[in-house]
């Protein structure tokens, strides 16, 4: 399975990947709205892979079969603050 990846223009660590290449037609318009446009990064053989660095391979291939596309959002930074932390 074969897919192509975007990196966000406006987002850092925000990636679209696509099932076909510059197929955006089933991407939500707001979502490209916040997504900006796409800069093709790479192209991956998803059937030759058992992982991805931040994605789940499982999620990934499924959302690419059903919808067409799948969105890899940046990782969240948690923060832990502590009573006397000067707050």
């Amino acid at each position: 399975m074969q897919c192509w990846i975007y990196r966000s223009n406006k987002q850092d660590e925000m990636y679209l990947y696509l099932a076909v290449r510059d197929q955006f037609e089933r991407v939500p318009e707001a979502l490209l709205t916040r997504f900006g446009k796409p800069e093709l990064v790479m192209d991956v053989d998803l059937a030759s892979r058992d992982k991805l660095a931040r994605a789940d391979i499982t999620k990934v291939k499924q959302a690419l079969i059903e919808q067409g596309f799948y969105l890899q959002v940046p990782p969240t930074v948690t923060v832990h603050l502590h009573q006397g932390d000067g707050l």
